[in-house]
């Protein structure tokens, strides 16, 4: 699927890594379950994951799925965790129309997890900013 191809990631679509609401609860902290399944967004510069320098992965929280590689990681100046691109069949995207304005949403393609926006005004060479909530995430070191 195309970067801003509309999908939609609701009740009637199934992912790879299926769940109950209770092992979602039972299994993620608060904050990633409001995050992940409620399409929540964290508060901007919470995360510790916006300091986070060292070369390794950033992976779905919610499944472990390796979203997007530490050398793509960028200050973006926005309080969250950016990048410029994910790695290839990580995420997908649908149309977000909350907040009175249309914006792309950037799922987890195994799991279906909300992880934040993409937005074009990102740097070379792809030109877009995936700005991903930190809580959607983990990060592993290369190494571990």
């Amino acid at each position: 699927m195309g970067l801003f191809s509309s999908t939609k990631s609701g009740p009637s679509e199934s992912f790879p890594v299926e769940k109950t609401d209770e092992e979602w609860r039972r299994e993620l902290s608060p904050e990633a379950y409001r995050v992940l399944r409620e399409h929540g967004t964290e508060r901007p510069g919470s995360s510790p994951l916006n300091a986070e320098k060292r070369e390794g992965t950033f992976v779905c929280a919610g499944c472990g799925t390796p979203l997007y590689e530490s050398e793509t990681k960028f200050e973006s100046g926005c309080g969250w965790p950016s990048f410029y691109a994910p790695l290839e069949g990580s995420v997908d995207t649908s149309e977000d129309r909350s907040l009175f304005m249309v914006r792309t949403e950037v799922h987890c393609a195994k799991c279906g997890g909300h992880l934040g926006h993409v937005f074009p005004d990102g740097p070379r060479p792809t030109g877009l900013r995936y700005c991903m909530n930190g809580a959607a995430m983990d990060f592993k070191p290369n190494g571990d």
